[in-house]
């Protein structure tokens, strides 16, 4: 409002600038804290999805986000999802080698084009998260009208290169097991670039996920039994082998900084539940897990890395794999997987992230363009809170036989019973692991389901209760033998190979 210049007014009341903070807020409202963020993703208008081969890794994303809905290529609720996207007629296509090409060919089916047109808001459809993508992606994604949420993919890879995530902590000043980069022409060539590291290694690969690409060697018999993938890499990264536990923290780096949940227990290479010697099988959360001064390091060094990751261009979700060497208690950074990951969901349910909001939400908050305040140090404090904390292990249960089989019954996604006699018995439909209410009860959603093969490392599903899974000493206790036999046991199948051929979709679907 204005005023009419007089002389006697004329200094009574100055003429508030254009560019001033009361304009400017005006003109962008600005969300303080976690309450305003809270309300307003309560409030999004915005088309919001996430696209993968399961829902699995953003369950419960759509009770926090108005409008958010998942799309998917294997349906695990059988229909019964409400926010579930799948397309019901399959459409010719190359086989399958990756989730890439998973996600590539529902952008590409008619069914998912037809559903983000009737959700278009405006000439855009809206914006979507990717476990995983590659540039193809991108371009389908750009010509739906779709923006991606996650850095490029270009970036994406860099960084997920285990070689390339060596020298970002580096950089970061955050302290990795012994090693050298360096490329392998053969097993005397090995010896000489890793003397200074003993003859017990570990080898990585560049890429890999869950225990495909980690090589245990301690003799030339064990090297000649993956030489192939080793020689043919430029190069690769060869470690000291220790005697470690596998942990694992997620975390959202933020433009007030990085958001670091709580240390979480790693399952690793179990036989009852994957194939894959290093290959990850699952995760615990609960208090006091860890010795304060791990959780403390695993912070810091989560923070630092959070910003370097922000110094070389990067937002957003990320998840780190720490080693805790057993015999002198140091922490040492494992890898980096700059994405959502198969331990998001014991993150984004855990009591501390009720209480605020999953880490999923920052994630999406900084690609919402909306100015907001958020104090990441206090946050950061709560979430360390061990009273904040609760109880909570899930299991990814793979199938460990080196055969193919035709599933004829398959357990249903939702709510199981386990009996006193280690029987198990479906007791009721549900999307949500919340709703499991003892340790007698488990959530389990099932990926492989009637009329699938079984392959060697094939997922089958993801089980998830509240409490332990493991014993103090890191071996599976007896309550979750109990789970994974019954649960297998729901599954019948019928053998249509004695040995399997090579299957061209490698890694997990959730992973």
């Amino acid at each position: 409002m204005t005023t009419k210049k007089t002389t006697a007014n004329k200094i009574a009341k100055p003429i508030v600038s254009k560019t001033t903070p009361a304009k400017k807020a005006a003109a962008k409202p600005v969300l303080n804290g976690v309450s305003d963020i809270r309300r307003f993703f309560h409030k999004n208008e915005t088309p919001l999805y996430f696209i993968s081969a399961t829902n699995f890794n953003m369950l419960g994303a759509d009770e926090w986000i108005k409008g958010f809905k998942f799309i998917c290529h294997i349906e695990c609720f059988d229909g019964q999802h409400p926010n579930v996207f799948s397309p019901k007629e399959e459409i010719p296509h190359d086989e399958f080698t990756s989730i890439e090409d998973i996600n590539n060919y529902l952008l590409q089916h008619p069914e998912v084009q037809d559903y983000l047109t009737t959700r278009k808001k405006g000439k855009s459809a809206g914006k979507a998260m990717f476990l995983m993508f590659d540039e193809q992606t991108e371009k389908l994604a750009k010509k739906l009208g779709l923006e991606i949420m996650f850095p490029s993919a270009k970036m994406r890879n860099f960084m997920d290169n285990k070689v390339n995530t060596n020298r970002i902590a580096e950089k970061a000043g955050v302290p990795c097991v012994p090693y050298v980069l360096s490329p392998v022409l053969d097993y005397a060539h090995l010896n000489k670039i890793s003397k200074a590291l003993g003859t017990d290694l570990v080898i990585q690969t560049p890429y890999g996920d869950s225990g495909h690409t980690t090589f245990f060697i301690s003799n030339e018999e064990e090297f000649k039994k993956y030489e192939e993938e080793i020689v043919k890499e430029k190069e690769v990264k060869v470690m000291k082998r220790i005697n470690c536990r596998g942990s694992a923290i997620e975390a959202c780096v933020t433009q007030h900084g990085t958001i670091v949940a709580p240390l979480m227990t790693e399952l690793v290479g179990f036989k009852e539940m994957t194939p894959y010697k290093g290959g990850w099988c699952g995760n615990e959360i609960y208090p006091n897990a860890f010795t304060p001064e791990i959780r403390k390091k695993a912070t810091k060094y989560t923070n630092l890395f959070g910003d370097q990751l922000r110094k070389e261009g990067y937002k957003g979700y990320f998840e780190l794999d720490f080693l805790i060497d057993q015999d002198n208690g140091e922490i040492y950074l494992g890898e980096l997987n700059p994405r959502v990951t198969g331990a998001s969901s014991i993150t984004n349910h855990a009591v501390f992230a009720l209480a605020d909001a999953p880490l999923f939400v920052f994630h999406i908050l900084e690609w919402m363009n909306v100015e907001y305040e958020l104090n990441v140090k206090q946050l950061n404090q709560r979430w360390a809170r061990q009273e904040n904390i609760d109880g909570w292990s899930q299991l990814i249960i793979k199938h460990t036989e080196d055969t193919i089989e035709y599933v004829s019954e398959a357990p249903k996604s939702g709510i199981w019973k386990m009996f006193d006699n280690g029987h198990i018995q479906y007791d009721r439909m549900d999307t949500h692991r919340r709703a499991v209410e003892s340790e007698n009860e488990a959530f389990f959603l099932h990926i492989a389901k009637e009329g699938d093969y079984l392959y060697e490392g094939a997922d089958m599903g993801i089980l998830v209760s509240r409490g332990r899974m493991m014993t103090d000493d890191f071996k599976l206790n007896a309550r979750s033998k109990a789970w994974i036999n019954a649960i297998r046991g729901k599954y019948v199948s019928q053998i249509t190979e004695d040995k399997r051929e090579p299957v061209a979709l490698t890694g997990s679907l959730t992973k």
